[in-house]
C-alpha cells in the first residue's frame, strides 16, 4: 500500500501530547495505587494512539498491511503514586527510527497537578504477521517517523532517557 491509512505527515508536535485517561478501578492493588502491570498497559494504550492518530500505523496498519510494531524492549521508572480515578496524560518524544524500528520515550503525567509519575522508554519494531519477521515499513510510514523525529530533536534530554538498571553503590 502506498498511501498513508490514517494520521498526518506532520509537522508534529514536540512533544506530542496523548490525553483522555483515567486510572480504572480494576488498576488498584492492594497498596492503594495503581498496580505495576498496568502501568505497561496504560503506556500501550498511549503508544497505539500514536501510532494511530499520528502516524497512521497501530492497529489500521495491521487490519490493512498484516504488519504492526511490536516492542522489543521497555525501561519503566516510577516516580510517584496515581490513584483511582486519576486521570492522566502522556507526552511521547521519538528518540530515533530507521526503515524498520523506532525509540521513543514517554512520560505519564497527572492531569491534577501536572507532576510526571512515570516514564517509558521503548524500542519497536515493524513485523509481518504472515512471516513472524521484521519488514520495512512502507515509504510512507518511514518518512512520517523520520519527520517526528525531526520535530523532536530539539527537545531537552530527559533525566530518565538512557538510564541503566541497577543498585547504585557510593
Amino acid at each position: 500500500m502506498t498511501e498513508p491509512l490514517s494520521g498526518h505527515d506532520g509537522p508534529y508536535d514536540a512533544p506530542v501530547e496523548i490525553r483522555g485517561f483515567r486510572v480504572l478501578p480494576e488498576w488498584i492493588d492492594y497498596n492503594g495505587h495503581m498496580n505495576v502491570g498496568y502501568y505497561g498497559v496504560a503506556f500501550d494504550l498511549a503508544l497505539e494512539k500514536l501510532m494511530v492518530e499520528h502516524l497512521g500505523l497501530g492497529e489500521v496498519q495491521v487490519a490493512a498491511l498484516g504488519q504492526g510494531p511490536y516492542v522489543l524492549q521497555s525501561h519503566m521508572t516510577f516516580l510517584r503514586e496515581i490513584q483511582e480515578n486519576e486521570p492522566f496524560f502522556y507526552r511521547i518524544r521519538l528518540l530515533d527510527a530507521d526503515h524498520k524500528r523506532g525509540h521513543y520515550f514517554a512520560q505519564m503525567l497527572s492531569e491534577n497537578d501536572g507532576e510526571v509519575c512515570a516514564t517509558q522508554e521503548a524500542l519497536f519494531m515493524n513485523v509481518s504477521h504472515k512471516t513472524g519477521r521484521s519488514v520495512a515499513y512502507p515509504d510512507w510510514a518511514a518518512e512520517r517517523l523520520a519527520q517526528m523525529v525531526r520535530d523532536h530533536a530539539g527537545l531537552d534530554a530527559a533525566p530518565q532517557a538512557g538510564q541503566a538498571i541497577g543498585i547504585r553503590r557510593a
